[in-house]
């Protein structure tokens, strides 16, 4: 099993809450250059590694998605199977993921900030042992 394998290992409730956080985002994000279907999609989350998921979150997911209008849906024939409903982004969806995109940095910066450890100033006169 590969490290970041929902299955391999119980999540975190720091981690859950995070990849629940961004995952819609992250999907968008993966459609932004064009229609993907939800296989796809799954496989690249778990390339991540950190945003490894299951069809039972996805799929949900793209429901959502889907009735928010942030994407829409086409039916397209496969050669190795049955066909695929692509999911692509719409204007709304472009929109949502833009300001996300804006969004993160400063978001991101700022839990950063807040992890660091301060440094500790050194009272004078003291000397190290």
């Amino acid at each position: 099993m590969e490290p970041g394998d929902p299955g391999n290992r119980t999540a975190s409730k720091a981690e859950s809450q995070l990849r629940k956080g961004v995952l819609e985002y992250c999907v968008l994000a993966l459609m932004r250059d064009g229609a993907r279907y939800g296989v796809e999609l799954l496989r690249e989350l778990e390339e991540t590694g950190a945003l490894a998921t299951s069809q039972g979150t996805v799929y949900p997911l793209l429901s959502r998605l889907r009735r928010d209008r942030l994407v829409e849906t086409t039916w397209q024939e496969s050669a190795s199977g049955p066909p695929r409903r692509y999911y692509e982004l719409t204007e709304a969806g472009r929109a949502a993921l833009a300001e996300f995109t804006g969004t993160w940095p400063v978001f991101r910066d700022a839990v950063d900030h807040l992890l660091a450890p301060k440094a500790q100033p050194q009272a004078s006169g003291e000397t190290g042992r």
